[in-house]
This record gives C-alpha cells, sequence and structure tokens, in this order.
C-alpha cells in the first residue's frame, strides 16, 4: 500500500516528478566514471541518452538534466580500459519518468542507429541495455506502478522475460523521434556492479552502508532502500573471485547514495568505521571503499 500510495504522489507524468526510487530514503545521486576520449564519450550520453553537458573542459565533463548532475566524465587518456572480469561497473541504469518516455527514447535510439545489446522485461520494469564507446554498460529502463510489484516475505518477484518492444512501441510515433533531450524528471535508478563474492558485497552494501536485500538469484543479489525494487545490483557473472581494482584503468570511479536524514548517514558512517572499512570526510558525508576498490560517497542533501 505504501508503494502505491508513493506512485500516486510521482508528479507530473510527462516526467517532472520524482519517480518511487528517488523518493526512499536512500537513492543514487551521480556516478562518475573515468574515459580514455573524453569528447567521444560525453558526446554519446549527450546524443544518445539526451544529457545536458553541464560542464566541460579539457580534463572532465559533468551532464545532468534539469539542473541535477548525473553523470561526471573524467578524462584519463593514457588510462587501459578496464576489462569485464574485473570487479567495478556492470551498468549505470538511467530510469525514465513514465513508460511513453521510454518508448520515446526507444524510437530516438533507433532512428539514430545506437547499438542496443538486449531488451528485457524484469516484471518490476522494462529495460533496454546497451553500451558506451568504451564498453561501460547503460540501462535504459521504466517502473512499472510500484502497487504491481509483487513482495513476498521481503524479496520482490523479478525476471528476465521477453520485452513486447510492439506494445512499448504503441505509446508514441514511431515514424518520427520527438526525443532532443532527457525529460526533466530522468534520474539514475539504479548501479549494478560486478564484484567478486557476494557474501563479502551483501556484508559491505547491507550490513555497513545499510540497503536492505530484496532478491538473491543465479550468482546476483539486489538491495534497495525503501521497498523500491533495486537501488544496487551485485553479480559475479563474469567476476568471480576478482581481486583490487587498478584505479589507473578506466570504468567507475566512485558513485553516490544520498540522504535527506543525518541520523541514516551517522549510523552508516558508524557502521564502516567499526566494521574496518576505508572512510574518508566529505563536507557532506563520506566516501567509504568496498572490498575490490569501489568507492561509494554516502552523502547528505
Amino acid at each position: 500500500m505504501a508503494a502505491a500510495g508513493a506512485a500516486r504522489a510521482e508528479g507530473n507524468p510527462q516526467g517532472g516528478g520524482p519517480t518511487y526510487a528517488s523518493r526512499t530514503p536512500m537513492r543514487i545521486g551521480m556516478v562518475t566514471l573515468r574515459v580514455k576520449n573524453l569528447d567521444k564519450v560525453a558526446d554519446y550520453y549527450r546524443d544518445v541518452i539526451g544529457l545536458t553537458v553541464m560542464e566541460r573542459s579539457g580534463s572532465a565533463a559533468k551532464l545532468g538534466t534539469s539542473g541535477i548532475t548525473l553523470l561526471v566524465l573524467e578524462a584519463r587518456p593514457d588510462a587501459a580500459i578496464e576489462p569485464r572480469n574485473a570487479a567495478g561497473l556492470y551498468h549505470t541504469a538511467f530510469l525514465m519518468p513514465t513508460r511513453k518516455d521510454l518508448s520515446r527514447w526507444l524510437v530516438h535510439a533507433a532512428s539514430h542507429r545506437v547499438p542496443l545489446s538486449g531488451f528485457a522485461d524484469h516484471l518490476v520494469s522494462e529495460s533496454v541495455y546497451l553500451d558506451d564507446p568504451e564498453g561501460n554498460g547503460i540501462e535504459v529502463y521504466a517502473d512499472r506502478d510500484p502497487s504491481q510489484w509483487q513482495w513476498s516475505e521481503g524479496s520482490v518477484k523479478m525476471a528476465t522475460d521477453e520485452l513486447n518492444i510492439p506494445d512499448l512501441l504503441s505509446l508514441t510515433n514511431t515514424r518520427v523521434s520527438d526525443y532532443a533531450r532527457a525529460p526533466d524528471g530522468l534520474r539514475v535508478g539504479h548501479m549494478h556492479l560486478r564484484v567478486g563474492d557476494l557474501a563479502q558485497a551483501q556484508s559491505f552494501y547491507h550490513g555497513a552502508v545499510g540497503l536492505d536485500p530484496t532478491r538473491s538469484r543465479g550468482g546476483a543479489a539486489f538491495l534497495s532502500s525503501g521497498r523500491y525494487h533495486h537501488h544496487l545490483g551485485m553479480n559475479v557473472w563474469q567476476s568471480e573471485g576478482a581481486g583490487q581494482r587498478d584505479d589507473a584503468m578506466t570504468g567507475l570511479a566512485w558513485f553516490s547514495l544520498v540522504t535527506e536524514k543525518q541520523d541514516i548517514l551517522a549510523a552508516q558512517e558508524e557502521r564502516l568505521r567499526k566494521g574496518g572499512a576505508r572512510v574518508v570526510q566529505l563536507p557532506d558525508g563520506v566516501e567509504a571503499v568496498d572490498p575490490w576498490g569501489t568507492r561509494v560517497r554516502l552523502l547528505k542533501v
């Protein structure tokens, strides 16, 4: 019932209001990637995803929507490309405010002949998958109404079924693209990480960071705040047994989890320090390092 109530309060159905994923006690804030070719990758997120370039220099670019930074790219021209069997980023998931927005974006991607790597109906959401020019995974998705999510004993039902693309495209004009930029309500809905060991990952992201388990299956685990289906996915499909990440390589530099509640942040910091995690104080929170060297910033907004 709480999920349904939050869904009804989402705001402008055309994408002006926050989605359920952004109304929870904790949510994903922004993502920072290290890239070899800054211009090429920045142009991709602008032209393909529709993000606005908010700042740009020779060393970095900030991109987002409606004045909110969602993605920072750091130029590392001499970096090696991070291999897919390393711990790190599996994908960054951009959440469309509405199903119609996802439909409009899919027409845009098709009209620009954007290579896509997959489609899925996850029951809780509908998803399209692709990779940026340096192999960083991307998911573009829209949630089903939370009142349709099926929960049982704290676990949410998810699947990887075939996406009904004709039904999705029936929501918009497929003959011409009207997707010039991302809708104002676009956010990073969740992150999905490659990790070396699921039990260790759960100990860090659940036990210390404080996200709640929502599902575990086939070498993957999912965690969230406030009964979202997942703000964080983790898997060992390619990375089981992976060691420490190499900061000299491309890929995920850090991502943030944000909260408006000081008590949540204080409890996170206490658990992290008691657990022996590497923690650095920041002006608005802390930065912690997971068992494979992936950095997560826990910030109060």
